[in-house]
């Protein structure tokens, strides 16, 4: 009987993992279909742009009603390449939460995936931090679209953080300054079993990519196998 009862107990106890975690394993899915969907059509990230990028983060129909209560109104996951200078493969995912601003007024009501580039190593360490405000943590610029797009002017070098949104199936870069990014814990912690930060998963290697993530990170080293930033 008692070991009946232990068992029962593990059951109840164990019961809520296997949810939440195919919860954040689907988020990831969703968020490797988006950007594989974004990077397929014509008018989209400037590949050399895509080629630049240290990082990039993908978070799936996010809504505005969450911002007006002001709560996280939107989640997904940021992938940096591997290596000390960032020369590397696509390395395991990072999943973050993005909060407030701006972007709640441009929603219009109707779920929107943004996509964002982090586009140096400064935009990176504003990243790994518990939380960076778009516009004071990070410099950010609505991102230029189109295979052939002029992105070598002053704003966009300069920007650490280009920011795209995709609604009503319309793509264009967007201004999200005044937004903040934030980790996500409790997720990370879902997704590799076990608490591990943002720094470990995405600069220290302290983590395999996960296979809920496989589809994402394959999808970034098909689209943009190597760093071409100078």
């Amino acid at each position: 009987m008692r070991r009946i009862a232990l068992v029962l107990l593990l059951a109840l106890l164990l019961a809520p993992a296997a949810p939440a975690q195919e919860k954040e394993a689907e988020r990831l899915q969703i968020a490797a279909e988006v950007l594989d969907e974004i990077l397929n059509v014509p008018e989209n990230v400037p590949q050399d742009l895509l080629d630049k990028a240290e990082c990039v983060g993908v978070f799936p129909s996010v809504l505005k009603g969450a911002f007006i209560f002001g709560g996280s109104y939107g989640r997904g996951a940021f992938v940096c390449r591997s290596g000390e200078n960032f020369t590397g493969p696509w390395g395991p995912p990072a999943m973050y939460r993005i909060e407030g601003g701006s972007v709640g007024l441009q929603l219009g009501g109707q779920a929107t995936d943004f996509v964002l580039l982090v586009m140096n190593p400064k935009g990176v360490n504003s990243l790994l931090r518990s939380k960076a405000r778009l516009g004071a943590d990070a410099s950010a610029a609505a991102g230029p679209k189109g295979r052939t797009a002029e992105a070598a002017t002053d704003l966009y070098l300069r920007a650490e953080i280009l920011t795209y949104s995709r609604n009503r199936g319309l793509f264009a870069g967007v201004s999200l300054e005044g937004s903040s990014l934030r980790q996500d814990k409790g997720a990370n912690e879902k997704v590799y079993g076990r608490k591990v930060s943002a720094t470990r998963i995405l600069r220290e290697g302290a983590v395999q990519v996960p296979e809920a993530g496989r589809t994402l990170v394959n999808s970034l080293n098909t689209h943009s196998p190597r760093n071409l930033s100078e």
